[in-house]
């Protein structure tokens, strides 16, 4: 070969004379109408990525960028023997795993809630776990074991014909008298509910109605098999169920529960609480000092009493607050427990 000969070039394959002929035909386009396309590739590139943030879904983003334009182009694909990679599939987005998720299932893990109930404060515990209502929907799902509802010494203690106390002679360790509240029998409560119950009487006497006053409060088990066999005595055991616990199945039992009357002048009976002014605003606010009316009209299948508008039940501001938001009139209801109407046989 002279050196004026030039070197022979082997044919060209398909796939050259395919790639020459593109970069031939961008070559000779003008010079705007390749920045139209540049333009136009940009804008649609970007709609796709906007589309692809609207949708939220690692599905749409995968699709735009592995689109049928690359799986399915001629040219690429014309030669078999080239192995075009495609883009790998996105992955399933995995479920959130994140550490205030899972503590939320699981409400006595959260942060001072148990220490607040080793210390004996309730109401800080149920404040700590979320508030009333918080607690109440994960006692009734399962998710708050430290939150008892057999533990006598807790504010939320069930007490009932088919849930005794343990132990059945159960005793308060401490108990006080309510300040500036009249104590007919001398009886007590403890301590938070007795501060509560002068709270609440002195508000009802503030908003105008009227004095209220204790008529019995704590009773110890001993007593309650006094009080019940008096019934028994009157009633027989059918009609004593009806108006009185048996020993061990008492909420007086547990320092808890207040049997509270009217007094204009003179003080009246039980029976006659609920024709008054102190027993309709009792009936309307006691909430808002941790009580609830334990025993409404209507609810006797489920509580197992008849109603009793002057037994109040003190569970603390927070479930309290729970219990009438929600409407609730028996506490079975409110933690997803069985009706209570007998004892069981």
């Amino acid at each position: 070969m002279t050196s004026t000969q030039q070197p022979q070039r082997e044919p060209q394959s398909r796939r050259e004379r395919r790639a020459s002929a593109l970069l031939d035909a961008e070559a000779s386009a003008p010079r705007h109408a390749r920045d139209r396309r540049a333009a136009r590739i940009g804008v649609g590139f970007a709609a796709i990525v906007a589309a692809s943030l609207l949708v939220g879904s690692a599905v749409a983003v995968t699709a735009a960028l592995s689109g049928p334009a690359i799986a399915h182009d001629p040219v690429l694909n014309e030669d078999s023997s080239v192995d075009v990679p495609m883009p790998a599939a996105a992955k399933e987005i995995p479920a959130a795993t994140d550490g205030a998720v899972a503590l939320a299932d699981d409400i006595c893990a959260l942060d001072g809630v148990v220490a607040k109930l080793d210390a004996g404060e309730d109401e800080a515990a149920i404040i700590a776990a979320g508030g009333g209502e918080a607690v109440r929907s994960a006692i009734v799902a399962g998710r708050a074991d430290c939150f008892s509802l057999d533990d006598p010494e807790r504010q939320w203690v069930v007490i009932n014909k088919a849930r005794p106390l343990d132990p059945i002679d159960y005793a308060p360790s401490s108990l006080a008298g309510s300040e500036g509240v009249q104590s007919i029998s001398g009886g007590k409560l403890r301590n938070d509910p007795a501060a509560a119950l002068s709270e609440m009487a002195a508000a009802a006497a503030g908003d105008g109605a009227g004095v209220i006053a204790l008529q019995s409060a704590y009773r110890s088990y001993t007593t309650q098999q006094s009080s019940y066999g008096t019934q028994v005595d009157s009633r027989g055991v059918a009609g004593a169920d009806m108006v009185s616990a048996r020993p061990g199945y008492s909420e007086h039992q547990t320092g808890l529960a207040a049997d509270v009357v009217a007094c204009d002048g003179g003080c009246g009976t039980l029976d006659e609480l609920a024709a008054t002014p102190q027993g309709e605003w009792v009936a309307a606010e006691s909430w808002r000092y941790g009580w609830i009316v334990r025993y409404e009209e209507g609810f006797t299948e489920i509580s197992g009493y008849s109603p009793e508008p002057w037994h109040l039940r003190y569970v603390g501001n927070e479930l309290a607050a729970a219990y009438h938001a929600g409407g609730y009139s028996t506490l079975e209801d409110f933690f997803g427990l069985d009706a209570a109407p007998t004892y069981p046989q």
